[in-house]
């Protein structure tokens, strides 16, 4: 820490003091392995500076604009798999004699789930393209991050009603798509931190 502010530093492995923890034992994303970091008397020398003293929270802020991009599309294939698993199985699984597929409360479901899906996906492209552009992306990828997010977790959702009682075991992949989409709209900032975000950059606008 500096006087000016918050410093960002690289820290390699095998730094004197400084280790892993235990891992955590999470929801989801158990793919992803998530452990705390433990600094014990740990001294950094000045090469390892990431970038200019005292501006490692602007640092971090430009990361997160980038990063929440990386989180819609994240949620964005969540969703996807979600919806491509559901309908597959509406169009397999048969009540009375026909796919439930048929049947307008699965089929309101799934025009839903896509159209939730094409705009998350539409938003989540333009911040992107924003981020090529190289113009400030702070509110659209908040908004793709927010929006896409949460419509993972509607999707999956969504998909372990289509499956009923399957879709609440691991003999099928919704149950999986359910527990990972959580995550996305914690990640990076919450829902309520997005929004925050968003609605200061309205007012800045304004």
């Amino acid at each position: 820490m500096d006087s000016r502010g918050i410093t960002a530093f690289i820290i390699e492995r095998g730094t004197p003091g400084f280790y892993g923890g235990k891992k955590e034992n999470k929801l989801g994303m158990r793919a992803s392995e998530t452990a705390e970091m433990i600094f014990e008397n740990c001294r950094i020398p000045q090469s390892q500076v990431l970038g200019t003293v005292g501006e490692g929270f602007i640092q971090a802020m430009k990361i997160l604009d980038g990063g929440r991009i990386s989180i819609a599309a994240l949620s964005l294939g969540i969703a996807k798999g979600a919806y491509e698993a559901s309908v597959k199985y509406a169009q397999e699984r048969e009540q009375f004699g026909k796919p439930i597929a048929s049947f307008q409360a699965i089929a309101f479901k799934l025009a839903d789930m896509a159209t939730k899906i094409q705009a998350a996906e539409l938003l989540t492209r333009k911040a992107g393209d924003a981020k090529d552009r190289h113009e400030k992306t702070t509110k659209i990828s908040a908004m793709a991050k927010y929006y896409a997010s949460e419509v993972a977790v509607e999707v999956a959702t969504d998909a372990i009603q289509i499956f009923g009682g399957y879709g609440y075991t691991k003999d099928y992949p919704v149950e999986k798509y359910y527990r990972d989409s959580k995550l996305c709209t914690i990640g990076e900032g919450t829902s309520e931190i997005q929004k925050l975000v968003i609605s200061r950059e309205l007012l800045k606008e304004a």
